[in-house]
């Protein structure tokens, strides 16, 4: 049933489009029952028009009545605040300083002239008090850290790297001789992959892209006995089960984090009895930094694991009897006051987090990378988890996101994650989001935005409903791109937006404005004529063989992909027959470049296209070049397979060899050296 005119009304000051349009270039209409269900989702009932029309009134006067505590703005600009009354006012900078001035008379309000210096102003005049953010023209970008250089660097899978003593998975420890290492060939950034908090109470819960928290680090990663003096001996049955983990092929994550955290519960006790003065000073120094927000994050944990083990029904927080599902109430309170140990060693599970991940970075920046890591900033989390428990009114409840059908997903996809809502941001000042950007640039020295489209809409899919049935909702895009850009100067870090598929026209330009890098991965770079030359690729954006998602080289020159589909049951026919043309246009592709010579090996010989392939993106007009560890080793296989879930071992794989010998490997020392080449040539 098609939507009627005060539904349609209400809908579109809500943010949510009533029509979106597919890769086809097809428009299609949200049902009525769509939108009504995610109206009443967002806090709009709309079952009638008596209800849409309350509805719309109520988000207008509350729009009236309650002027958002945060406004962006570019230096010089003339901004007009509405129901601010004409008088003095004062502004003060980060640093203290101060100034006063006088607005001038706007209608419905008053104007003011921006400083010219991007940062944080709190702003006051009369009783008013807002939060005024100067974006610079753009953010920190690749050039501004590297020059005119053509800069490269390596992209990981933090869980797949080896050294010995890791307990069967990839650690901070491993990252940071892994750093080293690529900065000591000339690496200048090392992309990882999202080291988000997941949930210690339910080891089973291992997917990077759906974690309990964006804030804060996941703790299985951590190397407590690198970081703590004189760690005590491992139990023996520990130990036992620290070598059984390391010796297999795959990650098995609920294993590895009942044994991480078992030693983790044996370094806490042992820090608490005999720390010395610096170490517990740098603690506590650190739950200063992290406030309120490290210890909602630290009280969630404990309560999430004593509420599942009362009763595995209450996973999610909402099952959660009342009082505890409110961070800031009393039984909160009483139950940390009466839990001090047991809140004080997720706060110690996080502090071993961060010192790992920080000296990791250093790695890098020491050994001479002068970017060092790019996190991965996931789109969403858990609803269940910790961040949609501490900050209630600015997540989405009652939806998921997801993804509308397309040529690859015939039915949509939808992700089983939730994020911010778009009103819940401005009516806190972006505070969550500006809160997630320092974390995220906190220990690197960039960040790569997953599906970065949603900083201008989602999918939004009714719990419990197809994903072809969802609806797009808008954000606030060029508040979001402002702070982004802010966040990328203040810590001088670049910023780099996952911006493959379908992308509205003007969208990637404006990406580039302000100063975010796009992605340019080789599968996708092609027209009807062939792959295109990497001379060609837009310059400011990041050229890549691959990525998690897709094949590797080797991969796919082998046809393993097509191999994981016919298994699965899914592609076409003439699968193999369209990939010989596929392997031959490429091939082609990588001679004109001057990369590749003579006829194209077989399948089975992919570690020669792979050497090409990572002097092509090398090649690329890119200002950065970053290639897949996978590609680096010529690994067959690749890291997750969507639309899978134990159908393949997504994110679990290791990769040999270990940190300690990988970068004197002669074939992958080969390989890295021609990208350093590619990247050189004129």
């Amino acid at each position: 049933m098609s939507a009627g005119p005060e539904l349609r009304r209400l809908a579109r000051s809500v943010g949510l489009m009533a029509e979106w349009e597919d890769a086809h270039g097809h428009r299609h209409a949200v049902s009525q029952e769509t939108l009504q269900t995610v109206l009443d989702a967002l806090g709009y009932p709309a079952a009638n028009e008596a209800n849409c029309r309350e509805s719309l009134a109520r988000l207008r006067q509350a729009q009236r009545s309650v002027p958002p505590p945060l406004f962006t703005a570019e230096p010089g600009q003339v901004l007009r605040i509405p129901g601010l009354a004409p008088g003095r006012y004062r502004l003060a900078a980060e640093d203290g300083t101060e100034v006063e001035g006088e607005t001038s008379s706007a209608a419905g309000g008053a104007r003011i002239t921006v400083p010219s210096l991007p940062g944080y102003y709190e702003f006051e005049a009369g009783d008013r008090r807002l939060t005024l953010a100067v974006a610079p023209a753009h953010g920190y970008r690749v050039e501004d850290a590297c020059g005119d250089d053509k800069a490269w660097g390596l992209a990981v899978q933090l869980y797949a790297l080896k050294r010995s003593g890791d307990g069967g998975v990839g650690d901070y420890t491993a990252l940071r001789d892994f750093a080293a290492g690529a900065a000591g060939l000339g690496a200048d950034a090392i992309a990882i992959s999202p080291v988000h908090a997941q949930f210690s109470a339910d080891p089973s819960r291992f997917s990077p892209y759906a974690p309990s928290s964006r804030l804060w680090l996941d703790v299985r990663h951590s190397d407590g006995d690198a970081l703590m003096p004189q760690a005590p001996p491992f139990p023996p049955e520990l130990a036992a089960e620290w070598a059984r983990l390391e010796a297999m092929e795959l990650v098995d994550w609920p294993a590895v984090a009942r044994a991480r955290l078992a030693r983790a519960r044996q370094l806490h006790q042992h820090f608490t009895q005999t720390a010395n003065e610096a170490l517990r000073d740098a603690f506590e120094a650190f739950r200063t930094l992290g406030g309120n927000s490290l210890r909602n994050h630290a009280r969630f944990e404990a309560l999430h694991a004593a509420q599942i083990a009362e009763d595995a029904s209450r996973w999610h927080w909402r099952d959660w009897p009342a009082p505890l599902r409110d961070p800031d109430g009393a039984e909160v309170a009483a139950f940390a006051e009466a839990h001090p140990g047991e809140i004080g060693f997720h706060e110690f599970l996080q502090f071993m987090a961060d010192r790992g991940l920080g000296m990791a970075q250093a790695a890098a920046k020491e050994g001479g990378s002068r970017i060092g890591l790019i996190a991965d900033l996931a789109i969403g989390v858990d609803g269940g988890g910790s961040d949609a428990w501490a900050r209630q009114t600015e997540f989405l409840s009652g939806v998921e996101i997801g993804a509308p059908p397309d040529i690859y997903n015939t039915r949509g996809q939808g992700w089983g994650i939730t994020t911010y809502s778009p009103h819940g941001l401005v009516a806190n000042g972006f505070a969550a989001f500006r809160e997630m950007l320092g974390a995220a640039f906190r220990n690197a020295g960039g960040v790569r935005l997953d599906h970065v489209l949603g900083l201008r809409r989602l999918w939004l899919v009714p719990a419990g409903a197809s994903p072809k049935d969802g609806c797009y909702l808008r954000y606030p895009m060029e508040d979001m791109l402002r702070l982004v850009a802010l966040e990328s100067h203040r810590h001088k870090a670049i910023a780099i937006g996952e911006d493959l598929g379908t992308v509205p026209e003007g969208f990637r330009p404006l990406l580039q404005q302000h100063g975010i890098a796009g992605m340019r991965v080789m599968w996708f770079e092609q027209s009807g004529r062939g792959f295109k030359d990497p001379l060609r690729w837009t310059r400011e954006a990041v050229s890549m063989t691959s990525t998690h998602d897709l094949p590797t080289v080797a991969g796919w020159w082998a046809g393993r992909d097509i191999e994981w589909r016919e298994k699965l049951g899914g592609g076409p026919a003439n699968q193999r027959d369209a990939r010989a043309g596929e392997r031959a246009r490429l091939w082609a592709s990588l001679r004109q470049s001057g990369v590749a010579r003579g006829p194209a090996p077989p399948p089975e010989q992919g570690a020669r296209v792979a050497d090409a392939a990572a002097a092509q993106i090398g090649r690329a007009r890119c200002n950065l070049a970053l290639l897949p560890l996978e590609d680096a080793v010529a690994a067959v296989e690749q890291p997750n397979l969507p639309g899978t879930v134990d159908e393949h071992p997504n994110w679990r794989r290791r990769i040999d060899p270990p940190v300690g010998l990988m970068f004197s490997d002669p074939a992958i020392e080969q390989r890295l050296r021609g990208l350093a080449r590619a990247r050189r040539a004129p």
